[in-house]
């Protein structure tokens, strides 16, 4: 039986920097996190993959801005731009992965599967929103946004202008996790849960509503792991082993740590909040969840780590 491992890419597996964010170069950055990924499939892991959507939700609104102020064209929803993020990026991490399997001769495919997140409408998220999102706007922009549109939050940023802040609730159901288990089961490379899902919520009759707000990835990719029962949970970011002290002349590697002692280097106040910290609390509510084993590094280590030669590892 092969190993189940569900893997989480940042932005850094699609966006190298700022002078590589067109579509043509998101793919090419997808190509080489590809390559890593299926190393662990060459090694006997079963994989589901998750990515982040941020830049690219951003770049569909400010093409939405634009088209509004200059053609009048009616602008996107922010539900709806996760659900366009999650069918062009899963494109991409598809084709990549399908050609990536012909190359070695593997009879393997990959799938990407568009995934609804249930949140509550009572998440106090949705009273305090925190995320920001989309262009930067002056004083007279934002009247006149707001005489349009009453219930967006605008929040003056650092100096810089205005932006809109929506709600980051967290993930209650995903609701197509029968659809991934069984598809992962049956053999397939599943993609879903990208930018961490569509936000919905339920209705009294059961029936589903898309809401504007931003579900954070890693959060997301912690409960699929947990509800499908995965080995092993695999959230990559930008270095190949988080470190205590970050960026200090004291940093320290973490190579292997215990699910206690992770909770007390976030006591201790190690990690930088929306940057390591949302990354080890997923890691946190994997293993309290019934998980066993969770690994943070970057993608071009990924097959060095589930060999156990780089990366930390994080055991109940």
């Amino acid at each position: 039986m092969s190993t189940l491992a569900v893997v989480a890419i940042g932005g850094n597996s699609l966006i190298r920097d700022n002078a590589h964010e067109s579509v043509e170069d998101q793919y090419l950055a997808v190509v080489e996190t590809a390559k890593h990924i299926v190393g662990m499939i060459e090694q006997g892991y079963n994989v589901i993959i998750t990515h982040g959507n941020g830049p690219q939700v951003g770049f569909i609104l400010r093409r939405s801005e634009i088209a509004t102020d200059v053609a009048a064209m009616h602008r996107v929803p922010l539900v709806s731009c996760g659900a366009d993020t999650q069918g062009a990026i899963g494109y991409q991490i598809q084709q990549a992965m399908d050609n990536e399997f012909k190359k070695r001769g593997m009879d393997k495919s990959a799938v990407t599967i568009v995934t609804q997140v249930v949140v509550s409408e009572d998440d106090q998220a949705f009273q305090k929103p925190t995320k920001p999102i989309g262009s930067f706007y002056s004083k007279e922009q934002v009247d006149l946004i707001q005489a349009n549109n009453p219930s967006w939050v605008m929040v003056e940023d650092a100096g810089r202008g205005y932006r809109r802040m929506v709600a980051s609730p967290a993930p209650q159901e995903i609701v197509e996790k029968d659809v991934i288990n069984k598809l992962v089961r049956d053999g397939y490379c599943v993609i879903s849960v990208g930018g961490g899902g569509i936000p919905v919520v339920k209705r009294a009759d059961g029936s589903l509503q898309g809401v504007d707000a931003v579900i954070d990835k890693d959060f997301a990719t912690s409960l699929l792991a947990s509800d499908i029962k995965a080995d092993v949970l695999i959230i990559s970011t930008g270095v190949p082993t988080v470190y205590l002290n970050y960026g200090k002349p004291n940093e320290k590697a973490l190579d292997k740590v215990t699910l206690a002692e992770l909770k007390q280097y976030v006591l201790e106040n190690h990690f930088a909040p929306g940057s390591m910290l949302p990354k080890v609390q997923s890691v946190i509510n994997f293993l309290e969840n019934g998980g066993k084993e969770a690994i943070i590094t970057n993608p071009e280590s990924l097959e060095d780590a589930v060999a156990g030669k780089t990366g930390t590892h994080i055991f109940a």
